[in-house]
């Protein structure tokens, strides 16, 4: 469904990702791990169109879209759930969850019901204000809002940052029942080794702006992830 295919990416003369290439299938989950600063966010941002790569090609449904705009790619079914968060914090849940419906037609601008059946606590405080939840129920948000545009392509960039163990769970929840119903692909970002060992299908280890380990996690040797995760 998604194919990252040998891409540059550059900020001024610094150079961030070097020859990255990846693949994203429905139905599986594919983990981005390293450590700050190896250039797993750059990545997102050049998979959702939010910067320019310098070379290589992005491949969705087929097209090539890596001069596509970010409302475009929306639009297709890609969805970013950024690092941070980025909920809009005058808004309530309702109203931040109702910006999903940019990029979807009028058919079906509705709130899925499988949103609040993920994310309980989302139907309890749909009158509060977002900048009112807890870092945890904002991540909560932010992953509804991105389930409200319908996406083919579900890309979390570390999605546990500073978040609760309880509420990690529950997100942990949330994505493997993505994954099984079989037509989403979801890329995840994560530091959190335990977290993306238990729901990797596929891994890629990043370093320096490069791919320096990839594969099933069936073929993965713990230790060599570690050894590219701690400082």
């Amino acid at each position: 469904m998604l194919s990252v295919e040998n891409i540059d990416l550059h900020y001024g003369a610094s150079q961030a990702l070097k020859g990255v290439s990846l693949v994203a299938r429905p139905g599986k989950v594919t983990c981005v791990l390293g450590r700050n600063g190896v250039g797993k966010t750059s990545l997102m941002k050049a998979i959702v169109g939010q910067h320019g790569v310098s070379a290589g090609h992005i491949v969705w449904e087929g097209d090539r879209i890596e001069k596509t705009r970010p409302y475009d790619r929306a639009r297709r079914g890609i969805a970013y759930v950024p690092q941070g968060r980025e909920i809009f914090p005058l808004l309530t849940v309702k109203e931040n969850l109702e910006t999903g419906f940019a990029p979807v037609g009028r058919s079906q601008r509705t709130i899925p019901a499988s949103v609040f059946e993920l994310f309980p606590v989302l139907a309890d405080m749909l009158g509060r204000r977002g900048g009112d939840l807890s870092g945890g129920q904002q991540q909560q948000l932010a992953i509804g809002r991105a389930l409200v545009t319908r996406p083919r392509l579900l890309v979390l960039d570390e999605p546990t940052e500073g978040i609760q163990p309880s509420i990690i769970k529950d997100i942990g929840r949330a994505i493997s029942w993505l994954r099984d119903q079989g037509d989403m692909a979801i890329l995840l970002v994560e530091q959190y080794f335990e977290f993306a060992r238990d729901l990797a299908d596929t891994f890629a280890v990043m370093d320096r702006g490069e791919v320096v380990l990839a594969g099933d996690k069936a073929g993965m040797v713990e230790a060599d992830v570690r050894s590219h995760l701690t400082v």
